[in-house]
């Protein structure tokens, strides 16, 4: 309980962005009151790991982010499964679904995203799931006796692995998207052939180019029985998972002198345009070094690393975000795939290098001797290495045509590149993508 309904430094949000705040605050301030809000109830996991679990791969155990005496530790005051359901900037509250005030004096909003539900018939009935939380996890777990065929609405990144759980869990899966091609936000063409030929030869249905009007009912009309598509098609299921996308939950801040754009806008220190409110994560409008401008770009490690930023100014430490931009990396049915930037060249300025070979390709794009956007599938080992130039606005001219080559190294490098990625630590030079920590939650795909 907050002592006097007061405290210092308020959260709102406890996933990978209230996290790291919270670390940040402490490594500066180690006994101004702190608090988290979140309206679920469980400590912080990871939810890039949901999809692990629905697959019965990962334990909840696994799934935590920090040990379990991780709050007590940092003297951190937590409120969990509460709802916060309205700001008053002038007044510096926070009113609790259960009609509580809270009263701060910094405050950041991590409250992420939620799912996009699609204004169609049938969202309501039982068998019917999104896939954003650990309580959409265990709905469908809790379910899956009842289910043998799965109707996937999305062929974005969190479709694409709840297919793969569900699979994974012995059930006939098939996978609608309504664009030509599946995880078309994040792969280029030929990156998405690849990944659909490998999801094909896995058993699961693609359907793309069509979208699913209408989930219909069985005969009491309470569980679902089929989806119908809008070419006419039915397909048999009892079990349909919406995963066609997020939206940045802005809520709190409608209403507010908060500007919203897509999702809040903050600037470069993750201030909001009210002083002493704070955004980042899923729902902050951050700034994108490859596009040089705000966009959303809500993957965990972004998330984490706005947080510690927001943290230390909130404590009054000048610190300024660097600056992210898309990044996902993962794996399905066996394939690694990692992309960053741009995917697809939106005109005639950019320079393409890329090789493929079977299941393996690796693609670059270059413009003004700077990497903007990458490909790989199949082999990744190298995308470490080739992200961080890309991340630290290397200038690639010179050895360009070798990036994508079988024998590309440090030892391909100009000497006072390779020299630089010598001095910067071991984990930033060449370290692969953390597959669980890096999955994006696209908004709108």
């Amino acid at each position: 309980m907050i002592a006097n309904g007061r405290v210092k430094y308020l959260v709102i949000g406890n996933s990978a962005g209230g996290i790291g705040a919270a670390e940040a605050i402490r490594s500066v301030d180690k006994h101004g009151s702190l608090a988290i809000v979140s309206e679920e109830p469980y400590p912080a996991y990871s939810r890039p790991l949901i999809s692990e679990y629905l697959a019965k791969n990962c334990s909840l155990e696994r799934m935590s982010y920090r040990p379990a005496d991780f709050y007590e530790k940092q003297n951190i005051q937590t409120m969990l499964g509460k709802s916060a359901v309205k700001l008053d900037v002038s007044n510096h509250t926070i009113e609790l679904k259960d009609g509580r005030k809270i009263h701060w004096r910094k405050l950041l909003l991590a409250t992420g995203a939620l799912p996009i539900i699609p204004d169609i018939a049938g969202t309501g009935l039982d068998g019917v799931f999104t896939f954003t939380t650990l309580d959409d996890a265990k709905k469908i777990v809790q379910y899956l006796d009842k289910a043998s065929k799965a109707v996937v609405i999305g062929g974005g990144l969190i479709g694409m692995s709840v297919a793969e759980a569900l699979v994974e869990r012995g059930k006939a899966v098939t996978i609608v998207e309504m664009k030509e091609r599946t995880l078309n936000t994040i792969l280029d063409k030929e990156a998405s052939d690849i990944v659909e030929g490998t999801i094909r030869q896995a058993g699961v249905n693609i359907i793309t180019g069509h979208y699913v009007d209408k989930i219909a009912g069985n005969q009491t009309g309470t569980a679902v029985s089929h989806v119908t598509l809008n070419d006419g098609r039915r397909l048999p299921c009892d079990l349909v998972v919406v995963a066609i996308g997020v939206k940045p939950r802005t809520e709190l801040a409608v209403n507010t002198p908060i500007a919203i754009n897509r999702g809040i806008v903050v600037d470069r220190y993750m201030s909001t345009t009210c002083p002493d409110i704070y955004a980042c994560g899923d729902v902050a409008e951050s700034y994108d070094f490859i596009y040089g401008d705000n966009r959303l770009t809500p993957i965990w490690p972004n998330a984490y690393m706005q947080g510690r930023i927001a943290g230390l100014n909130m404590t009054g430490i000048p610190a300024e975000y660097p600056g992210g931009t898309a990044m996902n990396s993962l794996k399905y049915f066996g394939l690694a795939i990692h992309s960053a930037g741009i995917v697809t060249t939106p005109d005639s300025g950019y320079q393409v290098l890329s090789q493929r070979n079977g299941h393996t390709y690796k693609k670059i794009i270059v413009k003004g001797g700077l990497i903007v956007g990458m490909v790989f599938a199949g082999d990744i080992e190298k995308s470490g290495m080739v992200f961080g130039l890309m991340r630290d606005r290397v200038n690639v001219d010179s050895f360009k045509e070798d990036i994508t080559t079988d024998g590309f190294g440090l030892a391909s490098l100009p000497g006072e590149v390779w020299r630089s990625r010598l001095e910067m630590p071991a984990a930033m030079v060449s370290a692969k993508p953390n597959i669980e920590q890096t999955e994006e939650i696209l908004v709108g795909e």
